[in-house]
């Protein structure tokens, strides 16, 4: 866990003190569980690229993963607890609000859209990343836009805001499309990759990991036309614990605001990543670098 932690070149910003300290306050809710059992639970997803996902050896790797690594970090030592145990639960487009809420998973460390109607269920910290939603076909299909989509099998998947996007499209446009569900983001891409379905619709940064890990990239495109304005990515806590969210917050705003977090940004985006080497080639917009310096949890795009 710490050699993580310094492998990033974070550690410089440990000694920093975050904006009141919790321990002179009786602790509650997540922080005071963490505190009685000695561990936190974090949330993880298996195919998120570059977000959260298994590398070659199974471990979690990815963006966000090392985001939650630094504020587990600056909960291990505002509580006190060299020794904090830091335990993995995958969760997928299902399962991870519910599990959030009921306990199991403490912080989720994924690529979760944060819109107005999830932070009625879960709190959210602060964005660090804006995707669209868009969709990849492969190129012979010769699919120009969302129009283009039209009375096609289309897949999406199951829990996310891009399937939500999809079903009410397909009504507003009157697309007559054959709409599928998949269990993960894998399945949907290999739904495309096999015939199955003429495109996959999901967050382009998402898309654009799958089709750089695919066995022939050239195969696919990604569209220009997009079912949504940038959202926001964020991770997940319970909610209606104030405690626990001050100190999450405070130890993300310090990271996003550090010359460190370009580098980390850098080194999943811009640099080849496991298991395959590629280099997704995606520079930081302005609109994420605007969202850094100010962090906000914000759930409404048009804020960006």
């Amino acid at each position: 866990m710490q050699s993580k932690y310094l492998k990033y070149g974070l550690a410089t910003l440990a000694g920093l003190v975050l904006g009141g300290s919790v321990m002179a306050q009786d602790l509650t809710g997540t922080l005071k569980k963490i505190k009685e059992t000695g561990s936190i639970t974090i949330g993880t997803r298996d195919a998120s690229i570059p977000f959260s996902y298994n590398d070659d050896k199974q471990q979690v790797v990815g963006y966000a993963f090392d985001i939650c690594l630094f504020v587990v970090e600056e909960i291990k030592r505002e509580l006190k607890l060299p020794k904090l145990e830091v335990k993995q639960n995958p969760v997928t487009s299902a399962t991870r609000i519910p599990l959030i809420a009921n306990g199991t998973v403490d912080l989720e460390c994924g690529s979760t859209t944060n819109n107005a109607e999830r932070q009625k269920q879960v709190d959210f910290g602060p964005t660090y990343y804006l995707t669209a939603s868009r969709y990849v076909s492969k190129t012979a299909s010769g699919i120009k836009d969302i129009k283009g989509l039209k009375g096609k099998t289309v897949v999406s998947t199951a829990g996310t805001t891009n399937l939500k996007l999809l079903i009410e499209a397909n009504k507003e446009q009157n697309l007559d499309m054959n709409i599928l569900t998949a269990k993960d983001h894998s399945e949907g891409f290999l739904m495309v990759e096999t015939g199955r379905a003429a495109a996959f619709v999901m967050d382009d940064i998402l898309l654009a990991g799958l089709v750089a890990n695919s066995k022939a990239p050239k195969d696919y495109v990604i569209s220009s036309d997009a079912f949504s304005k940038p959202e926001p990515y964020g991770f997940m806590m319970r909610r209606d614990d104030p405690q626990f969210k001050k100190v999450v917050d405070a130890a993300a705003a310090k990271l996003y605001k550090s010359a460190e977090m370009q580098t980390l940004y850098s080194k999943w985006f811009e640099k080849p990543i496991p298991p395959k080497g590629v280099n997704l080639n995606q520079p930081m917009t302005a609109e994420l670098k605007k969202a850094l310096a100010n962090p906000t949890n914000n759930p409404d795009p048009a804020s960006y």
